[in-house]
């Protein structure tokens, strides 16, 4: 599969042409709830990508936007298609689709993480560690389906064609101690072995650059081969993280990622730094 044609990004494709004929054919959502005998929020939710619209009820938009012949059909094939379960359909409990789908159909991702490795460059015993210590109650079946949902993600980065990778970390990320000793050093031993990939950078922004703009916390830009898909950045939190998709809040991260870039080692001297941890570790 190509990247930005996962089922995710189908859906927001479909989403994005489906308000755009709306507002062509000069209609309220309002109206087009009462023409379809349906709830005005559930076109809005279709509209927004929030939800997943049936073959059928694209159908029917698209009669009543005046779209017709193979045009409508092939939009009617777009929504079969974008209804089709992704690879973490299986994790579902585990972490939401929309996030991981449209990781897994972007064409770069640039990730800051200012107190733990990213996701996707953690190895497996460090991820249990993290996971553990992050939720106390879970027992070990739980924890156990979590690290192999977050291990399935990372098959991303060998893909044959993988997205463009850019992680920026802070230093602490090295100087905190998950999971013991031979844990940090097989995980920078892991940071070092794929920083090394032509589609991987990492940086590491060390203490003495100071006060910095990831300090508020960690994010991930995501961006798509089409230009009809907009970049998206994805904000985490405890409680489970949002997107932010509005132009100027992207161009906001992005600036923020810049200056983070900056503000980093280059990235030899980031292996470099990280060497030395792997080496502090080891002994």
């Amino acid at each position: 599969m190509k990247r930005g044609q996962g089922p995710t990004i189908r859906r927001r494709r479909l989403a994005s042409e489906l308000r755009r004929l709306r507002e062509a054919a000069d209609l309220t959502i309002d109206e087009v709830g009462e023409k379809l005998e349906c709830s005005a929020s559930k076109v809005s939710r279709i509209e927004t990508g929030h939800v997943g619209v049936t073959p059928r009820d694209a159908r029917d938009m698209l009669e009543l936007y005046g779209i017709t012949g193979d045009e409508r059909e092939a939009l009617v094939q777009l929504a079969r298609e974008a209804r089709k379960p992704g690879w973490w359909h299986a994790y579902k409990e585990v972490f939401t689709g929309t996030f991981v789908g449209l990781e897994a159909d972007a064409s770069s991702l640039r990730a800051f993480q200012a107190l733990l490795v990213p996701g996707l460059l953690q190895t497996e015993t460090y991820a249990r560690a993290v996971i553990r210590a992050m939720r106390p109650d879970a027992d070990e079946s739980d924890i156990q389906r979590r690290v192999a949902a977050r291990t399935a993600r990372q098959q991303l980065l060998s893909d044959p064609n993988p997205p463009e990778y850019w992680a920026v970390i802070d230093e602490a990320v090295l100087h905190r101690e998950v999971g013991g000793k031979d844990v940090m050093a097989k995980q920078a031993q892991r940071l070092l072995d794929l920083g090394q990939l032509p589609h991987v950078t990492i940086q590491v922004v060390p203490f003495t650059a100071g006060a910095h703009p990831g300090m508020e916390g960690p994010f991930l830009i995501l961006g798509f081969p089409e230009q009809a898909d907009p970049d998206v950045v994805y904000v985490d939190s405890t409680s489970g993280g949002f997107f932010l998709e509005l132009p100027p809040d992207v161009r906001r991260y992005s600036l923020m990622f810049d200056h983070l870039r900056a503000a980093a080692l280059k990235p030899d001297d980031s292996l470099a730094l990280i060497a030395q941890a792997a080496e502090r570790y080891s002994a």
